[in-house]
This record gives structure tokens, C-alpha cells and sequence, in this order.
């Protein structure tokens, strides 16, 4: 049976380790489209495809990257309403320190009370882990900051992540693209060719960096 007898229970650990339907949690993310973020010298770019289901669907309608602050932003990979409701949290929390404190709540603080909120709902009965994993990004008196928030609530500061579909090569990608040196311009740039690259050849994406270089 293997870990498949433990794929239905939240709180039971597998013999191997593995809480299972945070395994599934990311394959949902997985499945989602390819999002990306970049931090530059003087800036943070979050990037994302937003393929529509039907040409009849509305587009102004789906929001993929939202604004948690005016100085913090979000864009997810996974399932849209969950998305949601983290995002609803998350500014409800910046607000709470707003009103409290009198300035805007630091980036890495928001980032670690949302990862709490995701951490709690893999080990609550009656609920299931977030299928959503989250890019953060944001600017405050540390300068820049990019965070990944995967469903299990674990979280890291990266210069550049991507989640989603073609999620290796486009990881791949941005580690031969990025430089410490990158300016914000050079970062909308890397992030544009980086989701072209699902779609372009090799081939095609060395000569047309030949051509800009």
C-alpha cells in the first residue's frame, strides 16, 4: 500500500514521513500556471500567465496578482479561491498592524503570519492544506524582498523563484539569467523571456538573446 493508506488523513504522518495531502497540495500548485518573481537592485518584479478557460470569459474579471499593501504584492500559482482567502487574511492582518502601530507591517512579518495560516490548516481536523502556493513581494526599509510560501507554510526570501507549470525549466532559466547587478528594467525583461520560454524553442530563445544582447 505504501503511502496510499495515508493519503486521506491530514494529521497522520506516513511511514516514510510525509504528511500525504500536502504532497497532493502541491501537485495542485503544480498544475496551476507558470508564475515568477524577480528581485533587482531596485525593485522586485512578480510575473504570471493568466490563460482564460473560455475566450466568452470576461478578462477584467480574473485578478492573478493582487495588492496586499501599497508596498506589497501578491501572485499565486494553484487554485484561485484559495488564493482568495489568503490574500483576505493576509490584508486583514496588515491592516491590524496598521492600526496598531501607525506604519506599514514589514514584509517579512506579513510573509511569516501568512505562512502561520497555511502551517495551521495541515494540522486542523475538518479542513485541508491551501492548494496554493504564493510569491510575496515587496519593498520596506530592508529594500526589496521576494518570499515563496509553499501550502505546508514553509517560506524562504529568494532573488528569483517561479512555481507552477514548467516550473524546472523556468527555475533553470532564471539561474543563468540572474545577476546581483540586475536593475528592475533587465528584471521585467528576464521575467517576460523566462515565461516565453515554455513556449519558445531553445533555439529560439538563444537568438533572440543574441539579438537584444
Amino acid at each position: 500500500m505504501g503511502d496510499s493508506q495515508y493519503s486521506f488523513s491530514l494529521t497522520t504522518f506516513s511511514p516514510s514521513g510525509k504528511l500525504v495531502q500536502i504532497e497532493h497540495a502541491l501537485t495542485a500548485v503544480g498544475s496551476g500556471q507558470t508564475s515568477l518573481g524577480i528581485k533587482a537592485a531596485n525593485g522586485v518584479v512578480i510575473a504570471t500567465e493568466k490563460k482564460l478557460p473560455s475566450i466568452l470569459v470576461d478578462e477584467t474579471s480574473v485578478q492573478k496578482i493582487q495588492t496586499l499593501t501599497p508596498n506589497i504584492g501578491v501572485v499565486y500559482s494553484g487554485m484561485g479561491p484559495d488564493s482568495r482567502v489568503l490574500v483576505r487574511k493576509s490584508r486583514k492582518q496588515a491592516e491590524q498592524y496598521y492600526r496598531l502601530y501607525k506604519e506599514s507591517i514589514p514584509v517579512t512579518q506579513l510573509v511569516r503570519e501568512t505562512a502561520a495560516v497555511m502551517q495551521e490548516f495541515t494540522q486542523s481536523g475538518g479542513v485541508r492544506p491551501f492548494g496554493v502556493s504564493l510569491l510575496v513581494a515587496g519593498y520596506d526599509d530592508k529594500g526589496p524582498q521576494l518570499y515563496q510560501v509553499d501550502p505546508s507554510g514553509s517560506y524562504f526570501s529568494w532573488k528569483a523563484s517561479a512555481m507552477g507549470k514548467n516550473v524546472s525549466n523556468a527555475k533553470t532559466f532564471l539561474e543563468k539569467r540572474y545577476t546581483e547587478e540586475l536593475e528592475l528594467d533587465d528584471a521585467v525583461h528576464t521575467a517576460i523571456l523566462t515565461l516565453k520560454e515554455g513556449v519558445l524553442t531553445p533555439a529560439e530563445i538563444d537568438d533572440y538573446l543574441q539579438e537584444v544582447e
